[in-house]
């Protein structure tokens, strides 16, 4: 369950980053409104990183064989 939770947190996080970068792209905010919405998207993008950074630790570990790191292409195409 957990898992879940972080996977629609980082998705929630990134859905709303998208959305103030569109807000900031538009021009139609004051400079007030921006600096907000920066400050927010920067907390987002932080957020989003971390999230990032714990799913690469954990493939690291799911790939370590005989307490080396076995790094593997990844191919998207290839079946499992």
């Amino acid at each position: 369950m957990a898992r879940k939770k972080a996977a629609l947190d980082f998705e929630q996080s990134l859905a709303d980053l998208q959305t103030l970068v569109e807000r900031l792209e538009n021009g139609e905010l004051s400079l007030e409104d921006s600096l907000t919405a920066f400050e927010q998207g920067i907390g987002l993008t932080r957020d989003c990183q971390a999230a990032l950074a714990q799913a690469e630790q954990k493939v690291q570990v799911l790939l370590e064989r005989d307490g080396e790191l076995a790094e593997q292409p990844f191919d998207a195409d290839e079946p499992e």
